[in-house]
């Protein structure tokens, strides 16, 4: 079973304002801006998920400033997951300034069946301490509660790209130790992150923490597979391609050239992730 650990779709109408939406959300704008960067509905992600193979897939919406905006995308992903339960798992967004409503849309949207949060991204600025502090109330809830975070990392050297923030990589690890039990997916392999594992006082940190492997073939060789499972194990490697920007039967070709083990790619490609979010493995009934 291969299961998708980050997607992004839209509903028809933020697609049809695309242009708009670039001018009332910076974050959004300097990805979106940018003509060739796709956005998707929930029909495009189920006709490649059927194509690809993939039996589930999180969707995720986008890391708005604005709190009306990630309620109303929020509401879309909750209703496209009506649509297709076996499917589709719904990761929610808050924005991070708003502490109150960031609670208040939390607890919607895991009532609703929302099985996580993110994608949380800071894409035109540096994540700062305020931030982290801001985000304290619904990150100490999720903590308690078993709720996952996907977060954005990115190196912060090598080529540019639209979306590259700024977050030096120690800020991230400062919010790891702030909640050691918080179950968080470093998307993008973590800017990195996984690399200072070989230090024993991070890895001992970073234990609950997965790194996916959303837009791989942009950033690494496909190397970082097997020296990644190496350092980290492949019990905490996930599968995600970033639906719609690259297509997941990229990172099939690039992990089956891999020397790693049959049992470890099927727990890159879905096992890891069904342990992670508790679900029931339909396969074995």
């Amino acid at each position: 079973m291969t299961l998708d650990c980050h997607t992004h779709i839209f509903p028809s109408e933020m697609i049809r304002d695309r242009d708009a939406l670039c001018k009332k959300d910076k974050g959004f704008g300097k990805i979106y801006e940018n003509a060739k960067a796709r956005m998707a509905g929930v029909e495009d992600l189920i006709s490649s998920m059927d194509d690809s193979e993939i039996e589930r897939s999180v969707i995720c919406g986008f890391s708005w400033g604005r709190a009306d905006l990630c309620s109303h995308h929020n509401q879309y992903l909750l209703e496209s997951a009506g649509r297709y339960p076996e499917r589709l798992i719904v990761f929610i967004s808050f924005s991070s300034s708003d502490p109150e409503r960031s609670l208040l849309e939390l607890e919607r949207g895991t009532k609703a069946g929302a099985k996580g949060v993110g994608e949380i991204a800071f894409y035109h600025c540096e994540m700062g301490p305020r931030d982290i502090e801001s985000m304290k109330p619904a990150l100490t809830v999720m903590e308690a509660k078993r709720i996952p975070l996907l977060l954005h990392t990115n190196e912060t050297i090598g080529h540019t790209y639209p979306g590259k923030g700024e977050t030096p990589l120690s800020r991230f690890y400062e919010l790891i130790l702030a909640y050691p039990r918080l179950r968080i997916i470093l998307a993008h392999w973590g800017g990195g992150l996984p690399f200072y594992e070989l230090m024993p006082e991070v890895k001992k940190t970073m234990r609950q923490v997965y790194y996916d492997t959303a837009a791989s073939p942009f950033l690494y060789s496909p190397k970082i597979y097997s020296l990644a499972s190496e350092i980290v194990g492949p019990d905490r490697i996930l599968f995600g391609s970033d639906y719609p920007l690259i297509s997941p039967k990229r990172y099939f070709k690039e992990l089956g050239e891999t020397t790693l083990s049959e049992d470890d790619k099927k727990r890159i490609l879905g096992l890891n992730l069904m342990k992670l979010l508790e679900l029931e493995n339909r396969e074995t009934h």
